[in-house]
């Protein structure tokens, strides 16, 4: 049993590191291209390193190849790889780029052996190990933020002197749309639904509980990140702020898991979808 484990955590291991290299490769080649086909790559990446990942884990849990793995394993080695290539847009072409994807690199192993080592686990996640996924996750989603922020019109850069900083408030980029501007926090949502997924489900494991989280921290972000671009936010305090309104949302579902039928969630839900609204309103009333 114990030279079975054994073996299983060297192919982990092995798994980690050609998913770290492969990843990063393509990270690397990323941060060249602009654009629709920047966009693109991004996809393709999440998609690739949740696919790989979910093939590490499953390696590493020898019970999972007979149960399947536990779809939410591999949301944060995906977040991390998408934080990588965001952080990376903030690097100019160069030298520079050699510690930035080294330090991806880390970021994207430790990640992912966070969570082959928490599938391993015969025991449920301690408050540890939910604390390490958390702040993980935080650091992900500010790299995917300032990705998505970056790549869209009026996006910025912190290259060169403070005197060429352009505001990553997409109100900045007059030729942005409302239609653009939509996209972008929907983009953001997406996001902030996979961490908040992943954080969900280390909690509960009744899924209906963890998708109306998840739900409630993609509403949230995504009204955050339209209100945010319809004013003139500086640098990277957008990003900030969306991780900061996430650490918040953590902060107030963190307790244990509500009922399925606490009405709360009926006036959350209702709040919600006011807030929206006046967003959606507001926002396109500044833009005309």
């Amino acid at each position: 049993m114990i030279g079975s484990r054994t073996i299983e955590s060297v192919r982990s291991t092995d798994g980690v590191r050609d998913l770290v290299i492969a990843a990063t490769v393509v990270i690397g080649l990323s941060r060249f291209v602009e654009g629709p086909l920047a966009w693109a790559i991004a996809a393709v990446l999440l998609a690739g390193v949740a696919l790989a990942a979910l093939q590490i884990i499953g390696d590493a849990d020898p019970a999972a190849q007979s149960a399947g793995v536990a779809i939410e394993s591999v949301i944060s080695p995906a977040l991390a790889a998408l934080a990588g290539a965001g952080l990376l847009r903030l690097v100019p072409i160069g030298l520079w780029l050699v510690p930035a994807l080294a330090g991806v690199a880390w970021f994207l192993g430790r990640v992912t052996a966070t969570e082959a080592r928490l599938a391993r686990a015969s025991s449920p996640p301690s408050s540890g190990d939910r604390t390490t996924v958390l702040v993980q996750g935080l650091l992900a989603a500010f790299g995917a933020f300032i990705g998505i922020a970056t790549l869209g019109p009026g996006g910025f850069s912190i290259v060169g002197p403070p005197a060429t900083l352009v505001p990553s408030g997409i109100a900045a980029g007059a030729a942005a749309s409302s239609l653009q501007l939509g996209l972008l926090a929907v983009a953001d949502g997406i996001v902030a639904f996979l961490l908040g997924y992943r954080i969900a489900a280390l909690r509960s494991s009744n899924v209906r509980d963890v998708l109306w989280a998840a739900s409630t921290a993609a509403a949230v972000v995504t009204i955050t990140a339209a209100v945010l671009r319809s004013i003139d936010i500086p640098g990277l305090l957008g990003p900030s702020l969306l991780v900061l309104v996430l650490f918040l949302w953590d902060a107030i579902h963190g307790s244990a898991p509500a009922r399925r039928q606490d009405p709360r969630r009926v006036w959350e839900a209702a709040l919600l979808v006011v807030l929206g609204i006046v967003v959606i309103v507001w926002s396109i009333g500044l833009r005309a």
